[in-house]
């Protein structure tokens, strides 16, 4: 899936900020094209170096698929000005994924829900959609076997609705989601834009488990929800 469309023209701008003492604060973004809104204020995002927003700082307001290479090796803290952003735990957008909401995670246990893994290598703003939320899970590869339709709705365990863990294709119509490994919105995380999911793969898992999802919304106002399941 490309991502480069969200950003038309990137620059580099190099600038100094106090933090006690100067440290260098690079800036990675997109130029403004004519009639549009500025796309800086729409995607912002600050890593960095150390925990509590301490030590060097990059400011993002597009992809950049690797870290190290624009010069901050160690991610220690965020803060998200405008998101969501997803962060990975590799170079090129893969590996654990992060979702990074609009506020501030002052150390890497605030942004991960496995406690597996400390690093962030890329980021990438999520693709949101303004339609309204609407997801279908299936027990079976290829949208096969029973299925469970939520809309509007954030679920914290999907066995308290009668579905069980194994989800193995899912069919995004509406919105954008987060799916979890485990009930009440833990373990490891996977960012679910409109489209089909065939396999568990296509949405970066190693196993058909999913067992809550929830909405991710972006200054939205939403309709009191509902979910149907069908055999």
């Amino acid at each position: 899936m490309d991502y480069s469309t969200l950003s038309l023209v990137r620059f580099d701008h190099v600038s100094l900020r106090c933090s006690g003492q100067h440290w260098q604060s690079l800036c990675f973004g997109a130029a403004q094209p004519e009639g549009t809104t500025d796309l800086c204020y729409l995607m912002q995002l600050y890593l960095y170096e150390y925990e509590n927003f301490q030590g060097r700082r990059m400011d993002l307001f597009t992809e950049c698929r690797n870290l190290c290479e624009k010069g901050l090796e160690k991610i220690g803290s965020i803060r998200v000005e405008n998101g969501p952003w997803v962060g990975y735990e590799q170079q090129n957008l893969t590996g654990e994924m992060f979702i990074l909401e609009k506020g501030e995670y002052p150390r890497w246990d605030t942004w991960s829900n496995s406690y597996r893994c400390d690093r962030i290598m890329s980021v990438r703003p999520v693709r949101m959609d303004p339609q309204d939320h609407k997801i279908c899970l299936f027990e079976c590869p290829n949208f096969e076997g029973r299925k469970m339709e939520v809309c509007d709705e954030d679920i914290p365990s999907l066995w308290s609705y009668g579905f069980q863990d194994r989800v193995a294709s899912i069919q995004v119509t509406g919105g954008t989601w987060v799916g979890y490994q485990y009930p009440g919105y833990r373990g490891y995380q996977y960012v679910l834009e409109m489209g089909p999911y065939k396999h568990w793969n296509d949405w970066g898992a190693h196993q058909p488990q999913i067992q809550s999802i929830r909405r991710v919304r972006d200054m939205q106002t939403h309709r009191r929800g509902c979910f149907e399941m069908t055999a």
